[in-house]
């Protein structure tokens, strides 16, 4: 823990941190770009030969004809497409790909997440991804991280993140499956509750220390300890506490939930998302679509622990209920794109590897979603959860300059976002013609 306080005072003392804005290491004062076609989030279709004015790291203006101020740098990506910045809204960014066991907690030492997380930020952010939304860390590594990233410490992607998981004793957000002489029993300060009373605690302790935002457990999980998913865990009273004390402090609460008790209790509670949604019914769909939830299908995730159960390689509880939820979740998406609840674009990447998101594209056209939809996906739709529509998701006048291209009309071929090859967050060039540039280093 102390290599991760350390890290946030060295950010502090650097110089002040602004609410996802990023210090521009270098960056150039003014930037003309050339898009041969633009697909701009707010629509969805591509624009023509268009023009993005970048100065300060907001984009000043957008059109076919715009002035080109003398000293201007041109970067002339006329035979490229070119997109809103990417978000994923369900990352860990801090963890690497688990097997289920949780036996690397007795390995690894304090300050380790926070490197690891400096790792994957690089990559995720060079894969086209200019803001996530990070769904909890330990040590609260994650903060750490963010706020090394708006220092212009190190390269990544704005960061919106929520601190420690809030959950249950016992539940999907503890720390479960060991001996209880093991570790110091987890309370309020690690996250977990029991009564209203706690939940506000926790609330308030997160937010105290950094947290952008309110995670929480809402059923069980895949990957802790234990047979079962579905089970609701937090009472109804709970979650509405949790959101009545975060809203009081302008902060949303998403929610992990698989099974539909969970599901519909963190719905009626009044959560911003439903995280991963296995199980689905058409009540609720129809309550989400009214209140304006927003389902994170996190369909990688799924993939990938429905695949490692079958090669053998997930510990043996994860993977009895990896194979039990995966179906059931596949259908539960498709009948959640064609109902028309509000989606937005989330992969749980940790669970899989980093830099590897993009791929979500692809499940989500396959489950129903037009090319064009998935990408609203994870410009517009992601950025109106955060409640940042007038910052992000969208190349227009005024909003930070979050700009990436890809070679090809991905509304043809969604798989032409695997391979960004150019990157550009808050003004500044991390890659150009798929080489990453000297400020990603």
């Amino acid at each position: 823990m102390g290599s991760a306080i350390l890290l946030v005072l060295v950010a502090l003392l650097i110089g002040p941190v602004g609410e996802g804005v990023a210090q521009s290491p270098g960056a150039d004062d003014v930037v003309v770009i050339r898009a041969g076609q633009l697909f701009d989030g707010t629509g969805e279709t591509l624009r023509t030969d268009v023009m993005i004015r970048v100065e300060e790291g907001r984009i000043a203006e957008v059109g076919s004809e715009v002035a080109i101020p003398a000293g201007a740098r041109e970067i002339d990506l006329s035979d490229w497409t070119v997109l809103p910045g990417m978000i994923d809204m369900h990352t860990h960014i801090t963890s690497d790909p688990a097997d289920g066991f949780g036996e690397s907690r007795f390995r690894q030492f304090p300050g380790t997440a926070a490197l690891i997380g400096a790792k994957n930020a690089r990559a995720t952010l060079l894969a086209g991804f200019t803001t996530v939304r990070n769904a909890g860390a330990g040590e609260f590594a994650d903060i750490a991280l963010r706020d090394a990233i708006y220092a212009g410490m190190i390269p990544g992607p704005r960061i919106y993140t929520a601190g420690k998981s809030l959950g249950i004793t016992g539940g999907h957000c503890d720390q479960t499956g060991f001996r209880p002489d093991l570790f110091p029993e987890t309370g309020v300060e690690d996250g977990i509750f029991n009564g209203t009373d706690e939940v506000a605690a926790a609330v308030r302790y997160q937010i105290k220390y950094g947290a952008d935002l309110i995670k929480t457990c809402a059923t069980a999980g895949v990957l802790s300890a234990g047979t079962e998913i579905g089970p609701a865990q937090p009472t109804p009273a709970e979650l509405e506490t949790m959101v009545e004390i975060a809203g009081m402090l302008d902060r949303r609460v998403m929610a992990h939930a698989h099974g539909i008790v969970g599901i519909r209790n963190a719905v009626r509670a009044g959560v911003a998302s439903i995280d991963h949604g296995a199980e689905l019914d058409d009540e609720i769909l129809a309550e989400m679509r009214e209140r304006g939830t927003y389902l994170v299908p996190t369909m990688m995730a799924f993939e990938y622990v429905y695949r490692a159960a079958e090669e053998g390689t997930l510990a043996p509880w994860s993977a009895i209920k990896a194979r039990e939820i995966t179906p059931v979740a596949r259908e539960s998406h498709r009948r959640a794109i064609a109902s028309g609840v509000p989606i937005a674009f989330g992969t749980d990447a940790g669970v899989f590897a980093h830099g590897t998101n993009a791929d979500e594209f692809r499940l989500l056209v396959e489950a129903g979603m037009t090319p064009a939809r998935a990408l609203l996906s994870a410009t517009r739709n992601a950025a109106d959860l955060l409640g940042r529509l007038d910052d992000l998701g969208t190349i227009e006048e005024g909003k930070w300059a979050d700009i990436v291209a890809v070679r090809g009309n991905p509304l043809d071929d969604v798989e032409l976002l695997k391979d960004v090859g150019f990157v550009m967050r808050d003004g500044v060039v991390y890659r150009v013609d798929g080489v990453p540039t000297p400020h990603a280093w």
